[in-house]
């Protein structure tokens, strides 16, 4: 597809990175030459130096050919009216980021008015996400299927665990019962496990389940905790905002630490029930003073990734909380990996895979559209869910004599309100939603499972 992207952040790159290796023809706007020469240095892509909200800019773009359009500057107010105007000019699918929690309420009327497919809040989005993992800490990351009715739940593997040591056949009767396991990180290598497979310690673990068996699940691996009661926020970002009005919401106690005078008068204004302290977050003092140690969450959400990790680093170190960091730049994954810092977050990361699954439903053939998307461990695999729409060559055949490719693993199928742990003697149906898990490549449509 033909792909226009407004904007050259940390957000337009990344959404770049992810859409050129999709083999799309990107075409890149922003009025700073510095940040188009980074982006376009890196990535196979075009840019234009120009107003996003210039109609001549959108012209010399390409916005006449253009498939989808994606405005993701640092205004609302921008991306809205330059998504309005290659509605019109192009009549192509546009996405507008929209940040402001002004706008957070009126996100509807904003795609009516403006003719939007989609509006994007990485910030929102990100706190859904950090919100997750607070109510249910026994995983470092939550990702959601069918509405939120089934969840893949990704854990690390200790050797305490009953299940370390073990092969996963034996354990599908009585540990793994309701439970599909869809891949494993072990060091650099992905693996989509067969009958054989067995645990080690220090795996990466992603599972598929409702949440009822999950929390099973983890109470015989003896890692259930229960959902944070209290939640330290270093940072009073947009970010912030959103995570602390959603804890709020769900009953935990929150408190952030924000060095602005008047990003904390605004807090204060905007959350009454949240305490709100004006300091530096990375001061130790302050924070003993603030008996750190008494919250059982805690997220580092500052604009520093350094002073996140250090801040992160510190909590594992001297409490009990389940911890959050916030990581703006993912070039140094395998050094983060080495710090064990538990939950990472990277809110451009998140946007990407949103438009990334929008992308995908557009080149879909019509037997059935791409729900949900996710990349899993960065990029080397992904969970797809596709509602099937109509009859093909994977519906009405038994899992077992249907010739699946050997990087695929069918996860889950929800049918009429339940989930259906697959076996061999499964078929696919029309109406169906199925989850698969893919190692490599780039899967569009439910068929090309198949060899």
């Amino acid at each position: 597809m033909n792909i226009v992207i407004v904007g050259c952040g940390k957000v337009g790159m990344v959404i770049t990175q992810q859409l050129c290796s999709e083999d799309h023809n990107i075409t890149l706007v922003d009025e700073n030459p510095d940040a188009i020469a980074s982006v376009t240095g890196h990535y196979d892509a075009m840019g234009i130096v120009g107003n996003g909200v210039s109609y001549q800019t959108l012209v010399r773009a390409g916005i006449s050919d253009c498939d989808l359009f994606i405005a993701v500057t640092d205004s609302d107010e921008k991306n809205l009216l330059a998504c309005l105007i290659a509605g019109r000019a192009g009549g192509c699918k546009t996405i507008a980021r929209v940040r402001n929690p002004i706008y957070s309420h009126e996100i509807e009327f904003l795609k009516s008015e403006f003719n939007l497919a989609m509006v994007i809040n990485p910030e929102y989005t990100a706190a859904m996400e950090i919100s997750r993992i607070f109510l249910f800490p026994s995983a470092f990351k939550i990702d959601t299927f069918s509405g939120g009715r089934i969840e893949l739940f990704h854990f690390h593997v200790t050797e305490e665990m009953p299940i370390c040591g073990q092969a996963l056949s034996a354990l599908r009767e009585d540990i793994l019962k309701g439970i599909i396991v869809c891949t494993i990180r072990r060091g650099e290598e992905i693996i989509i496990p067969k009958g054989n497979f067995t645990f080690m310690n220090d795996d990466n673990v992603s599972i598929a389940a409702v949440r009822k068996d999950a929390l099973i699940f983890f109470r015989k691996l003896g890692v259930v905790k229960g959902k944070v009661k209290s939640a330290l926020i270093a940072g009073g970002s947009t970010l912030s905002f959103y995570l602390a009005e959603r804890l709020l919401r769900v009953g935990i106690d929150t408190t952030i630490i924000e060095l602005d005078y008047k990003k904390c008068t605004e807090l204060s204004e905007k959350l009454p029930s949240a305490r709100i302290i004006h300091g530096d977050a990375t001061d130790i003092d302050l924070l003993e003073q603030e008996e750190i140690s008494s919250f059982s969450g805690f997220a580092a959400l500052t604009g520093l990734d350094e002073e996140n990790i250090m801040l992160s680093l510190y909590a594992k170190k001297n409490t009990q909380a389940k911890i959050v960091t916030k990581i703006g730049h993912l070039n140094y994954g395998s050094v983060i990996d080495a710090l064990n810092l538990d939950s990472i977050i990277n809110p451009q990361k998140i946007t990407a895979d949103y438009i990334v699954k929008f992308a995908r439903s557009m080149s879909a053939d019509e037997s059935g559209d791409v729900e949900s998307l996710y990349k899993l461990e960065d990029g080397r695999a992904e969970a797809l869910e596709f509602r099937i729409k109509e009859e093909s060559t994977v519906t009405g055949i038994k899992l077992k004599d249907m010739k699946v490719k050997k990087d695929v693993l069918v996860c889950s199928i929800f049918r009429n309100g339940r989930l259906i742990v697959p076996t061999g003697q499964d078929e696919l149906m029309v109406g169906d939603s199925v989850i698969i898990v893919a190692g490599g490549g780039h899967i569009t449509s439910i068929r090309e499972i198949l060899e």
